[in-house]
């Protein structure tokens, strides 16, 4: 008809103008489906939220002098907490009164890793404002129990505490490997050293071997390290007269530049730096004249004392 427009004419839309359309489209659909995504993926896969549970504070005492350490250790979920080896109450107390009173901790027990006075001495004290047993070596001073070897006990709801006996430096000396998920460190008393090991007051040569390259040497690599005392300075001077490596070099540095270092550092790290765990290396054979791992370990520890 006159007038009319080609049938396929009809509501046509200008090329350029339908090409427009389709990428706004397209653009809308996808930012959508993104958006469904990442909601869908966040609740769907998302991590849950961890929290520390096991929580170590260092209480320093007697510094300049015996340089030792009592640790507080609490499971931040409970609150139950264990002081080890609170030798020296007049540092220790303030420290456990404020904690417990503004009821950041439940003191539950006390840990000694020997007898020798500069660790169990300060119980009889501390008994006298906390009524709490006493975990330790066969002698240490008011002793409840004495944990067999390999023996295992809890502190709150996560951390699970194995003793190990090192017999050498006491015969009641116990070091004690504490976990908590992948957290794991050992607290070992006057046994081993950041970057040494105690005297063999009460043993000897055989019984260090097997306490050190045996016993805590099986620990995971990760194992951090608490010692009784910081002697990591002369520890160093005297691993350095032995062997002259990078692993003892770094120790060394940190050790300058750090007043402290417990728990700076692993069972793998003092499997490097620490010539008391490093028996069977050949330049400390050369050095000493003997390679039998016990001969060894008595040809180090009688020139550490000499020195």
């Amino acid at each position: 008809m006159s007038g009319s427009l080609p049938s396929n004419s009809t509501c046509m839309i200008p090329t350029q103008s339908r090409t427009i359309l389709i990428i706004v489209v397209m653009t809308l659909l996808a930012a959508t489906a993104k958006r469904f995504s990442s909601a869908f993926t966040s609740r769907s896969i998302a991590k849950p939220k961890t929290s520390r549970a096991m929580h170590v504070q260092s209480i320093p005492m007697w510094e300049g002098t015996g340089n030792n350490y009592a640790y507080l250790v609490t499971d931040d979920k409970s609150k139950e907490a264990v002081v080890i080896d609170p030798a020296n109450p007049p540092e220790v107390l303030p420290v456990l009164n404020e904690k417990t009173e503004s009821g950041a901790i439940k003191l539950t027990k006390i840990i000694n890793t020997h007898h020798h006075h500069d660790h169990a001495g300060g119980n009889v004290e501390i008994l006298k404002h906390f009524n709490l047993p006493i975990v330790g070596g066969k002698d240490c001073t008011e002793v409840t129990t004495t944990p067999d070897h390999k023996s295992q006990f809890t502190i709150g709801e996560s951390i699970k505490v194995t003793a190990l006996h090192t017999p050498c430096h006491t015969q009641d000396s116990i070091c004690y490997f504490f976990e908590d998920g992948s957290e794991r460190v050992v607290f070992t008393g006057d046994t081993l050293f950041i970057g040494g090991c105690g005297r063999f007051f009460e043993g000897n040569a055989t019984e260090m071997h097997k306490a050190l390259n045996e016993t805590l040497a099986a620990l995971p690599d990760d194992t951090k390290v608490y010692p009784g005392h910081e002697y990591t300075k002369g520890n160093v001077r005297f691993a350095k007269k032995v062997l002259d490596d990078e692993a003892i070099r770094k120790l060394d540095e940190y050790s300058q530049a750090n007043k402290e270092t417990q728990g700076k550092f692993t069972i793998g790290d003092e499997k490097k730096h620490n010539v008391f765990m490093r028996v069977n290396d050949k330049n400390i054979h050369d050095l000493v004249g003997q390679t039998e791992p016990v001969a060894v370990m008595k040809a180090l520890r009688e020139m550490k004392d000499r020195s």
